[in-house]
């Protein structure tokens, strides 16, 4: 049984338009809700205020990582660094896997999240800024 059947004792303790000092709900009667944002899901995957995936891949060359071929990097990629790079196409070298082209939309205090390019199309994804050891944006 679940747990939050329909009792009709209590139809009208918030009776449509309000009443008794209780507010209608939904406010309005069922007017007044914000329509969700344009190309948005909701709660931002996909993203939220209509960032769309770029309408092309990414270019067609492998950017040269600046810091060489060296050992691991003891900083953290600096937020408003690749904050430079929205709605940019921007090469990553992750700290673990294969590098990959992203397009990012949003930059947080500790991720990025945009569009990354699976070799035919474009993904929604978010990566944590601590696991970029390198990044380039053209």
């Amino acid at each position: 049984m679940y747990p939050y059947q329909y009792d009709p004792r209590f139809q009208n303790l918030f009776p449509p338009g309000g009443g008794q000092g209780f507010p209608s709900f939904p406010p309005g009667g069922g007017q007044g809700f914000p329509s969700p944002p344009p190309g948005g899901g909701g709660q931002g995957f996909p993203p939220q205020g209509g960032a769309q995936p770029p309408s092309s891949p990414p270019p067609a060359f492998t950017p040269t990582p600046k810091l060489g071929s060296g050992g691991p990097s003891l900083y953290a990629v600096d937020p408003g660094a690749i904050a430079g790079c929205l709605y940019r196409y921007t090469y990553i070298w992750p700290r673990n896997g294969r590098p990959y082209w992203f397009y990012p939309t949003f930059v947080g205090r500790r991720s990025v999240a945009g569009y990354r390019w699976t070799g035919s199309f474009w993904v929604y994804a978010g990566v944590d800024v601590n696991q970029i050891r390198e990044f380039q944006c053209v």
